[in-house]
């Protein structure tokens, strides 16, 4: 059987799995459980998959690698999905973002916080949903990013391509980005970055190596550049270093949840996110990836990723917030990056 049958089958019968593909990889890997037990890991010392909400107090689900069959089969997009739609969203949809902005630079303007990243969700209605047709569109569109499908019985379907990689460990190495700042992708246009932008990068990667310090060493960061995923681009800084012990849990409650998904200083906008977005991320701007297989760990920032309940897909946007955003850019930027989803509806 083809891992993409199995993966159908799975689905049909209610089956906990989980399909990935790697950034700027071929292979795609299954991995596939017999029971509906709900697991979660204990500091992160297994092996397996975990997915992990955005709320860190939450436990993360664990699909442990035991007793599980895994699937592995190369994909190698022939072609590109472009659709044609008309990408609709509503006036009140439009007005609460905005008023959700405002809100949040009037915070920071009074020195509650210095960044925060506000987002919302935005529903889809589906017509002959296929969850192996929409898994095959986002492998082909999105070469460069973590492409995934996920499945438990108890939880739902996710889906996802994210362009940000939260952490890679081998023994005691490790490597994580700063990733903030978004612009549309114009074919051969100068690219051209705002001191909005590359101010929140900066915010980013200084509050991550601030305190990476107080668990890792040997810390070294490289130069900004640009980097395209989708139809967007983002600033990105690699940062490398090493673990004082074989300690996932440690330098994971040091990262999650990065500014670039939060804010800063991270539990007083964590405590805005949640009190003014008025909806429960779950699983959004959470990671996911394999832990502790053959002393590497792949985790990876849930972003440009969906949730889907029987013929409704609902989409998570956002945005990182400073002094100087401009509600209304905010609002055109999520909108943007809602189409980057929408397209492998359609």
């Amino acid at each position: 059987m083809s891992l993409f049958t199995e993966i159908a089958t799975a689905y049909k019968s209610k089956k906990s799995f989980v399909a990935f593909r790697k950034p700027n990889k071929t292979t795609v890997k299954g991995v596939f459980l017999e029971n509906d037990a709900l697991i979660y890991t204990q500091n992160y010392t297994e092996s397996g998959f975990v997915f992990a909400p955005f709320d860190d107090k939450l436990p993360s689900v664990l699909f442990p690698f035991e007793k599980v069959k895994i699937l592995e089969e190369n994909f190698d997009a022939d072609f590109k999905n472009t659709p044609q739609f008309v990408n609709e969203v509503t006036e009140s949809s439009k007005k609460n973002h905005i008023n959700l902005v405002k809100s949040g630079v009037e915070a920071i303007q009074e020195n509650q916080f210095e960044k925060v990243v506000l987002s919302r969700k935005e529903e889809v209605t589906l017509t002959n949903f296929d969850v192996v047709t929409i898994f095959k569109k986002l492998l082909q569109n999105y070469a460069n990013a973590f492409v995934y499908v996920w499945f438990h019985p108890k939880i739902g379907l996710w889906l996802g391509a994210t362009p940000e990689n939260l952490l890679q460990v081998e023994n005691n190495r490790f490597t994580t980005v700063a990733l903030a700042g978004t612009q549309v992708y114009q074919e051969k246009a100068n690219v051209v970055w705002q001191e909005k932008e590359q101010q929140e990068q900066q915010f980013v990667t200084d509050y991550i190596i601030n305190n990476l310090e107080k668990v890792t060493k040997n810390i070294q960061k490289s130069a900004v550049k640009t980097v395209k995923a989708g139809s967007l681009l983002h600033l990105k800084t690699m940062i490398t270093g090493e673990l004082h012990q074989q300690d996932l849990n440690a330098i994971i409650n040091v990262l999650h949840p990065t500014p670039a998904v939060c804010g800063l200083p991270k539990e007083v906008a964590k405590s805005f996110i949640i009190t003014n977005e008025n909806y429960k991320r779950s699983f959004y701007t959470g990671f996911l990836g394999e832990i502790n297989v053959a002393k590497k760990s792949s985790l990876f920032v849930n972003l440009r990723c969906m949730k889907v309940v029987k013929n409704t897909a609902t989409i998570y946007v956002g945005g990182g917030i400073t002094k100087d955003s401009v509600p209304e850019k905010e609002w055109e930027e999520t909108v943007a990056k809602s189409v980057t989803m929408k397209q492998v509806l359609y």
